[in-house]
């Protein structure tokens, strides 16, 4: 087991409270750290900072939720430590809500609203924008709001755009043509070239649907492959039972490399909202043939006689199992992953968990690493050990009110990981990764 080592308010972890002379900054919440890594506060007070990406002059820039919209970062060297020289709103759009993404010429700076993706020319040297240009429109304003955006560096021309359900059980999901419970991905030239705006329902072409709410979408840079990790369903039961403590599991899914033309894995349904995958099997009514991290069916409240034309709850399970794609790792039940970075070397996946709102006890609010070998996670998918966690809070009982959320990563040139904390309102800087 990983040694920890607990850092708490009496400011061992050093930041940039007055980002000229890095004085130290205190971290708002008690953090539990592992050995072998480093975690810094080096930026607060900011407005619930959620998605965060670096320049092309590794200036971070990051999109804050309730009103803040986009903030410029430029960080400075202060001998082994990085600490901020200056922080200010580069978009002043309370709409803005979390999606952030550069094309690769880092000359389009991409954000999103709940309904619309902007497109913003960025002038990396001045840290200015240029006029916005709505590049997206048409997404549901409803339900979950975040419409994570990615631009793959192995697809140049790519732009993910990932949209949540509506609702918890977002039945009318089972329809592609709605539109949500999906990852679609678009040319960034079409959209820029475009004199009107993209319909998002209608427009691009779906890379993975079935996906109740891919708030984090990541590339693995050594294959090109995308991941997205899954925050499932809340509440759920079947046969009467209550199983929503311990299930669903939140889930990590492969989309395979988004710029091969033969990507088998391209337009794959992940069983949302008819199929969910095991965390605890052991409460399952009629569980046989259920594993931890296969699909079952069979949930109250979900259109799964209609999508598989089976009844009994063997026969819905077999075919979750058997005609939607499953997940490739499985987490712990409401622990709502927000974002997956990989390492350069394409060894680990770093995975955020927010945490959960209504399980007893409350879970989550860490930070984890998954290893990686040959493009795939290195446990199998029925492991419950597939993550090391690195940071974390040492009394989840004090969450979500009083703790540390992580949110958005990002890692910089020089391997180290940046993480937001929207509850604490935190930007961390972690080493040993």
């Amino acid at each position: 087991m990983v040694a920890l080592m607990i850092l708490g308010a009496l400011g061992l972890l050093v930041s940039a409270a007055k980002a000229q002379d890095c004085s130290p900054l205190q971290p708002a919440a008690q953090l539990k750290i592992a050995e072998g890594y480093t975690a810094q506060v080096i930026l607060n007070g900011l407005t619930y900072p959620r998605g965060l990406v670096f320049d092309t002059a590794g200036n971070l820039l990051i999109s804050e939720q309730g009103g803040s919209g986009i903030r410029r970062v430029v960080l400075t060297e202060s001998g082994e430590s990085v600490c901020v020289a200056s922080s200010n709103q580069l978009i002043p759009d309370a709409s803005l809500n979390h999606g952030i993404a550069f094309s690769q010429d880092g000359a389009t700076l991409f954000v999103s609203s709940m309904e619309t993706v902007f497109a913003y020319p960025y002038d990396v040297e001045a840290g200015t924008v240029g006029t916005a240009k709505t590049v997206i429109n048409g997404m549901r304003r409803g339900g979950h709001s975040t419409r994570t955006l990615l631009a793959p560096v192995t697809a140049p021309d790519i732009l993910l755009v990932s949209h949540g359900s509506e609702s918890n059980i977002d039945n009318a999901t089972t329809d592609i043509a709605t539109g949500r419970s999906i990852i679609k991905s678009f040319s960034i030239a079409e959209l820029l070239a475009s004199t009107t705006p993209t319909n998002y329902a209608s427009g691009g072409e779906t890379l993975g649907w079935g996906l109740r709410n891919s708030v984090g979408v990541g590339e693995d840079p050594t294959t090109g492959g995308i991941w997205s990790v899954e925050n499932s369903a809340d509440q759920i039961q079947r046969s009467g039972v209550d199983l929503h403590n311990e299930g669903p599991a939140e889930e990590m899914n492969y989309h395979g490399v988004v710029s091969d033309a033969a990507n088998p894995m391209k337009g794959l349904n992940y069983g949302y909202p008819a199929c969910f995958a095991a965390w605890q099997t052991s409460n399952i009514p009629s569980n046989a043939g259920i594993t931890i991290g296969s699909q079952f069916g069979g949930v109250a409240g979900t259109p799964y006689e209609q999508v598989t034309s089976r009844t009994s709850a063997a026969e819905v399970d077999e075919f979750c199992r058997t005609e939607r794609q499953g997940p490739r790792t499985v987490f712990p039940s409401h622990t709502a992953p927000l974002d997956i970075k990989f390492k350069e070397d394409g060894s680990a996946a770093y995975v955020s968990f927010h945490g959960s709102w209504n399980r007893s006890p409350p879970d989550g609010y860490r930070l984890g690493k998954i290893d990686f070998a040959d493009g795939q996670p290195v446990a199998n998918v029925s492991s419950t050990t597939a993550v090391e966690y690195i940071l974390e809070n040492p009394d989840n009982t004090v969450c979500p009110g009083a703790c540390f959320r992580p949110v958005g990563l990002a890692f910089d040139t020089q391997g180290r990981l940046f993480m937001t904390s929207d509850q604490t309102g935190e930007l961390f800087v972690i080493t040993g990764v």
